[in-house]
């Protein structure tokens, strides 16, 4: 599996790659389940931080107040937060796949979606405690908080190397929940 950098719809690609090329252990849901459940998380995820991502970038290159331009990236940020948190909490729901190595599948994922959620909120942390008195600095530490968020997001992602499951690609492709 290649490594790619993207925006968030990207990187939802290669979330959801992950999960096609990782397998579980028994007991819990059928890869199908399994599959639908996850697709049900995080295709309202998926939208809800392609739209976030998508005000971040109006609001960088709006004409507002610095003061505004906090208050409104401090707001996009604890929703992709609580976004990112809503995901990991269904994902967890989701069970355990009954694939062989599903435990570690299902801990990888929401591990992943932690670190999601933890990257978001550091960003509206730095952000907020950002000053507003010098645009120029304010809007440096804007930009510096997005690229340590991006860098921070990056890394989130499953390490899938060493996992594939044939059982789990086709409940992926199959499922319309996944399409």
């Amino acid at each position: 599996m290649r490594t790619c950098r993207a925006s968030a719809a990207g990187k939802f690609t290669v979330v959801l790659a992950t999960i096609v090329v990782l397998a579980g252990c028994g007991g819990g849901p059928s890869p199908r389940a399994w599959a639908a459940s996850v697709c049900g998380a995080l295709t309202p995820w998926r939208s809800e931080i392609n739209k976030l991502t998508s005000s971040t970038d109006e609001q960088m290159t709006a004409q507002t107040t610095p003061a505004q331009a906090k208050e409104n990236l401090v707001r996009l940020f604890e929703g992709a937060e609580q976004a990112s948190e809503a995901a990991r909490r269904k994902v967890e729901k989701a069970g355990v796949p009954e694939a062989e190595n599903g435990e570690a599948i299902s801990a990888g994922f929401r591990s992943s979606l932690g670190k999601m959620r933890d990257a978001y909120g550091r960003a509206r942390d730095t952000i907020d405690g950002l000053g507003t008195g010098e645009p120029t600095v304010f809007y440096d530490g804007v930009r510096a908080a997005v690229e340590t968020l991006n860098k921070e997001y990056d890394a989130s992602a499953l390490d899938t190397s060493k996992l594939n499951s044939e059982e789990l690609k086709q409940a992926f492709d199959e499922v319309p929940e996944c399409r």
